[in-house]
C-alpha cells in the first residue's frame, strides 16, 4: 500500500475514533477523499425557484411498497386478491382500505402513480432512489440530504443539518462529498442521541484537556494536507462541542411529548421516528429520513401489507396533522418513497415480486398543492399509461421545493460532472 494513502486511512480511523470516544459523534459517510476539483458554480442554469420549502421529512418504505395495495389500487380486478379500495376526501380518489386515515387527508397528498425505475434490485433500487444515479463501484455519489446541506447549509448551527432515524448501512450519505455533510444515524427514536454527555468519572477540565491534546495532534496534519474532507472532520470536533452544550439538544427527547400524542403517532420505531422527525425539523434540522422497512412481500403479500400500511396510516396521518396544527407544513415537505412496486401477479406464495415497472410515492407540504393525482398506471398496474416519472424527476421535484439549482454542476475528485437529479425534470405542475 502507498504509504501516504496508508497514513490517510489510518489518520481517518484515528479521528473517527477519537471523535467518538471524546464526543459521541457518529456519521454515516464514506470517509476522507480528495478535495472537489472545482466548487459549485459552473455550469449554473435558472432552472430554480423561490424555495417553497426550508425542510424535507423522508419517509422511505425500504423493500418495495405495493402500490396496488396502497394508493393505486384497481377495484374488482383479479389482480387486487382480497384488498379492497375505500373513497377518500377527495372527489374520485381511491385507495386501499388499509389506509382509512389517510383517506381523511388525502386532499393535502399529491399521490404520484406514475413512478417508474430501470433498477429491479434492492440495493441498486434505493442507491438510485436516495441519489438519482446507478450504483458504480467506482464512485458514491451524495443523498439529497448532503446536496441541501452543500448548497444551502444548516439552518440550526447547533443540531446536525442531516439526520436518518433508523439503521441503514448501505445508505450512500454524503458521497463523494465532506463528510461532515452526512446523516447522524439514530437507530433507536425512544433513545435520543446518545453519548453526547460528557462522561461522569471525567471533569471539564480533564475533558478540554483531551480536546486540546487532539487539536495539537491534527495540526501538523492538518496543516499539511489543507482538503476539504480534513478539514470536514477538524470542524466535526467544533459542531459536537456546540450540540454538547446547546439547548436544542432536548429536539432529541421525544419522551417530553404528551403520552396521548406519542401514542396517536404508534407504538412502533417508525411512528415515534416521524414524531422525533417532526421534533428535529420544529428545531430547524434540514433533512430527516425516517426508514420503514419489511416491505419485501414475496410471500404472504395479504397477510403483511395490512399490517405494514396500519403502521404507515397511523404514522403518516398523525404527522400530516401535526405538521399542520403546527404551521410547520406549509415550510416542510413531506415525501414518501420507496425503490419499486410489487407484481400485479400474484406468486404460488401468495406474494408479490418486484416490479420497477410501476409504482406509486407520495408529496406534501412544501408548496405541493394537495388532493391530486399524478400520472397514471394501466389497468393492472404493471406499466405507465400516462406522464411516466422516473427516479431522477421525483428527486429534481423535491430539489425544486428547496430552491436548489437542479442544472449546477459539480465536480467529483475524479473531475467527473454532477448534477442534484442527474437529467431528471420537476414536475412544476404540483405546486401552487
Amino acid at each position: 500500500m502507498n504509504p501516504l494513502l496508508k497514513n490517510d486511512v489510518s489518520r481517518r480511523q484515528f479521528v473517527n475514533n477519537a471523535a467518538k470516544t471524546f464526543l459521541g459523534v457518529s456519521a454515516l459517510g464514506a470517509g476522507i477523499a480528495p478535495s472537489i476539483t472545482r466548487a459549485a458554480g459552473a455550469g449554473a442554469s435558472p432552472l430554480k425557484q423561490v424555495a417553497t420549502a426550508k425542510r424535507v421529512i423522508y419517509l422511505y418504505m425500504k423493500g418495495g411498497m405495493s402500490h396496488l395495495d396502497t394508493f393505486d389500487p384497481k377495484p374488482g380486478q383479479d389482480i387486487m386478491g382480497p384488498t379492497k379500495t375505500i373513497n377518500t376526501n377527495v372527489d374520485g380518489m381511491r385507495i386501499s382500505e388499509y389506509l382509512p386515515r389517510m383517506a381523511k387527508q388525502m386532499n393535502q397528498v399529491a399521490v404520484i402513480n406514475s413512478m417508474t425505475s430501470t433498477q429491479g434490485a434492492h440495493a441498486q433500487g434505493d442507491y438510485m432512489m436516495h441519489t438519482s444515479y446507478e450504483m458504480r463501484s467506482s464512485i458514491k455519489h451524495p443523498a439529497m440530504g448532503a446536496w441541501l446541506l452543500k448548497y444551502q447549509g444548516k439552518l440550526n448551527h447547533a443540531l446536525p443539518g442531516n439526520v436518518m432515524i433508523g439503521n441503514d448501512s448501505r445508505h450512500p450519505g454524503s458521497g463523494f462529498f465532506e463528510s461532515n455533510l452526512s446523516p447522524v444515524m439514530i437507530s433507536d427514536p425512544a433513545g435520543g442521541l446518545q453519548n453526547v454527555a460528557r462522561r461522569k468519572n471525567i471533569t471539564e477540565e480533564q475533558f478540554n484537556f483531551h480536546l486540546d491534546l487532539a487539536a495539537k495532534l491534527d495540526q501538523p496534519f492538518v496543516e499539511k494536507y489543507d482538503q476539504k474532507n480534513v478539514r470536514a472532520y477538524t470542524s466535526m470536533y467544533d459542531d459536537a462541542i456546540k450540540l454538547m452544550k446547546s439547548k436544542d439538544l432536548e429536539a432529541f427527547e421525544i419522551s417530553d411529548e404528551p403520552e396521548w400524542l406519542r401514542d396517536r403517532y404508534g407504538d412502533n420505531n417508525f411512528g415515534q421516528g416521524c414524531l422525533l422527525a417532526r421534533r428535529l425539523i420544529e428545531n430547524d434540522v434540514r433533512f430527516v429520513e425516517v426508514t420503514f422497512g419489511s416491505w419485501d412481500t414475496h410471500s404472504g403479500n395479504f397477510l403483511n401489507v395490512p399490517d405494514k400500511a396500519e403502521v404507515l396510516d397511523q404514522a403518516l396521518s398523525t404527522l400530516l396533522m401535526d405538521l399542520e396544527k403546527r404551521g410547520l407544513l406549509e415550510d416542510t415537505l413531506v415525501v414518501l418513497a420507496t425503490e419499486f412496486g410489487r407484481t400485479p401477479e400474484i406468486n404460488q406464495n401468495e406474494g408479490r415480486d418486484h416490479h420497477p415497472a410501476a409504482f406509486s410515492c407520495l408529496l406534501a407540504g412544501g408548496g405541493i398543492r394537495g388532493g391530486q393525482v399524478y400520472g397514471k398506471s394501466n389497468e393492472a398496474g404493471s406499466g405507465i399509461d400516462e406522464n411516466p416519472v422516473k427516479i431522477p424527476d421525483l428527486n429534481a421535484t423535491v430539489g425544486y421545493a428547496l430552491g436548489m439549482p437542479l442544472d449546477q454542476v459539480i465536480y467529483s475528485p475524479t473531475k467527473r460532472p454532477f448534477t442534484l437529479a442527474d437529467k431528471g425534470k420537476p414536475l412544476v405542475g404540483l405546486f401552487g
